[in-house]
């Protein structure tokens, strides 16, 4: 046997692996902190601190920087993923929640609860670009993966805001169920799915003419309605499947993206919050902020493969390879 067929034989022989690692980054509400953890594999490899009640978290498109917004010091901070090390600070506002990173790495978009506004940060300079009023606490924002489309939710006026991007003003209003709380949209920037936490839905609406396609309820066996929250939402690139949080249930909506239809309910840990996928879309993890975890589901065989401690409430998730 030569040489290169012997090893050959080695390679064919060893386990395949559905891909490589990936970390994901935890936001932890109570501890101050973000934890680390492998992905798939599930290993816990550390926290570094970043100020008071961190919660949402992203990663900048060329994956060289991770922003948190520190709620509590009403300040967007900027990490290098690496090596953890403080970059800088963006002045985001009042209360700064979520957040979106433009995928043209233009802006950072930032929802600011207490001012019932929307914040437009130059990723650059890192300046206010623009402060947009919006209706009574802004909670849910999303920008369509071309950078074209930008919308917010407002939880006390039940509103979706329909922002244009050039002139960064309101130009439509969309009334939806109580409570909205996150948005995504679909990666053809068609449609914007919102999850509407006290009225138990998701509300998907068309992005040209801003109304509702249609409504998707949830009914779980054994679970009564209150319990039944939706909050995060993640959609795949191809609109196969989308996936929501449903909170206090304990459960991921695995959804049709085309038929609208429910397909399964995923047990996951307590009060599940957030969503993320890893790059391929292989896999799922999500934040469940009172059983201070993070489940990792497989999304081929549709189940939940690892449960990792984080540390306290974890609140936020952003996957970088």
């Amino acid at each position: 046997m030569n040489v290169p067929a012997f090893f050959m034989l080695i390679l064919i022989a060893l386990p395949q692996r559905p891909g490589m690692a990936e970390t994901a980054f935890v936001s932890l509400e109570k501890d101050q902190a973000v934890a680390m953890v492998e992905v798939p594999e599930g290993t816990l490899e550390g926290t570094f601190k970043v100020g008071k009640r961190p919660r949402g978290i992203a990663l900048s498109p060329d994956h060289q920087s991770l922003f948190v917004a520190v709620s509590d010091e009403d300040t967007i901070k900027v990490f290098d993923p690496k090596s953890h090390q403080l970059k800088g600070q963006i002045a985001s506002g009042k209360d700064p929640e979520t957040f979106v990173v433009d995928p043209r790495g233009q802006w950072l978009i930032a929802s600011n609860e207490n001012d019932n506004q929307i914040t437009v940060i130059d990723l650059k300079t890192f300046k206010k670009v623009k402060s947009i009023p919006v209706g009574i606490e802004p909670e849910g924002i999303a920008i369509s993966a071309d950078g074209a489309l930008i919308a917010s939710t407002s939880e006390t006026t039940n509103m979706v805001h329909w922002i244009d991007r050039e002139s960064l003003s309101i130009v439509d209003n969309t009334l939806v169920d109580p409570r909205p709380r996150a948005c995504a949209f679909t990666e053809d920037h068609q449609e914007l799915w919102v999850s509407s936490e006290m009225a138990g839905t998701v509300t998907v609406l068309d992005t040209i003419t801003h109304q509702m396609i249609t409504k998707i309820h949830f009914k779980i066996p054994g679970i009564t309605m209150e319990k039944i929250q939706p909050v995060g939402i993640q959609i795949d690139r191809q609109r196969q499947r989308a996936y929501v949080a449903l909170g206090p249930s304990n459960r991921v909506a695995v959804i049709d993206a085309k038929t609208y239809q429910v397909l399964d309910y995923l047990l996951v840990g307590q009060r599940v919050w957030q969503l993320a996928f890893t790059p391929n879309q292989r896999f799922l993890s999500t934040t469940n902020g009172l059983s201070n975890d993070i489940s990792i589901i497989d999304l081929q065989q549709r189940k939940v493969t690892k449960s990792v401690a984080v540390g306290q409430y974890p609140w936020g998730i952003a996957i970088a390879p």
